[in-house]
């Protein structure tokens, strides 16, 4: 406990140390000093302009986008004990992905739309997936199996309603589908938080039913916990957590993924870790949207692109590690 305290303050400070380098950085620089003192609201009007007006809104979405992708994931693997059973590869983030695409490209939907769009693909999918996995009760391989075959269905969904959009459509889709925090403002980050401040504590009330469950159905059903009520519930509120990030944000891949087996191995701890792992998944998406606006210089390019770059260097070494540990 101690030390799962220790990581998650850790990695609070972290979050801090690199929100005010990025908040500083940038065409008009601002010095960590003076960051500080315009967050404290003793800032010049140029400090203002540059740190409130046009860098904290996408800082406040990125560690937000982050928390709800890491805690997201951390339900996934928790719940089919799979360290693969997060919602990008079980097919949850297509999904909200294909009801985001469908807004913008068939119905020419609003950014409100859009992200109504997301959670609702998002929710949807998840129950498909419950359903198809059910075989008297639903069991963590059979979860990730089926997750991964309607993943790709939604793939194949998704290049099709972009390949016969219209250029401009196409255009707006694909930077939204590659996850971007590009012109993120109040009105992307203030529902977010609202969201969150909802979906967060329904996840932390389910954290007990997680521990359980991590251990195996019959042991969890001896402790007295309702196993498929429980598990219905986590699959509905950890698909939430990673729908509304991706309302707001668009699909940023692998956060969901990493974050959580990282905490996990800072902490060293048994149970879904559920703060660490969120507190993880804002840093790395606080870090890969800094370094995808460096890396790139005058050019846009998308934090996705930098999640996608760093969660498949780290999926191809978690497939080695456990093919060589079961070799």
């Amino acid at each position: 406990m101690k030390r799962n305290l220790f990581v998650s303050v850790l990695l609070l400070v972290a979050i801090v140390v690199v929100a005010i380098v990025a908040l500083g950085t940038g065409p008009i620089s601002v010095a960590p000093a003076d960051v500080v003192r315009t967050l404290l609201g003793n800032g010049s009007r140029v400090s203002n302009f540059a740190v409130l007006d046009l860098r904290l809104p996408r800082a406040v979405v990125a560690i937000l986008v982050g928390a709800a992708l890491g805690i997201s994931g951390a339900v996934f693997q928790s719940l089919s004990r799979n360290p693969l059973g997060s919602p990008d590869i079980v097919g949850f983030t297509y999904g909200s992905a294909t009801g985001g695409l469908l807004v913008i490209l068939v119905l020419g939907g609003s950014a409100a739309a859009v992200s109504l769009g997301a959670v609702v693909g998002g929710l949807v999918t998840a129950l498909l997936v419950y359903l198809l996995a059910w075989q008297k009760g639903v069991r963590g391989y059979r979860l990730v199996l089926i997750g991964i075959g309607v993943s790709a269905i939604l793939q194949s969904v998704n290049f099709y309603l972009l390949v016969n959009a219209s250029v401009t459509d196409a255009g707006r889709a694909t930077v939204w589908i590659t996850g971007s925090l590009n012109d993120r403002s109040w009105s992307d980050a203030v529902p977010l938080a609202v969201a969150l401040v909802v979906i967060v504590p329904a996840i932390l009330l389910g954290g007990k039913w997680l521990k359980m469950l991590e251990m195996g159905d019959e042991a969890a059903q001896s402790l007295g916990v309702p196993i498929e009520r429980s598990r219905l519930y986590l699959l509905v509120v950890g698909t939430a957590a990673c729908a509304a990030a991706t309302a707001a944000a668009g699909p940023i891949a692998f956060v969901a993924l990493t974050a959580p087996q990282l905490a996990k191995r800072l902490t060293r701890a048994t149970g879904p870790n559920l703060l660490p792992a969120a507190w993880m998944g804002a840093l790395l998406v606080l870090l890969a949207d800094f370094a995808a606006q460096r890396v790139a210089g005058s050019t846009l390019l998308p934090v996705g692109v930098a999640t996608a770059a760093l969660g498949g260097a780290y999926l191809g070494w978690l497939l080695w590690r456990h093919r060589t540990a079961s070799a």
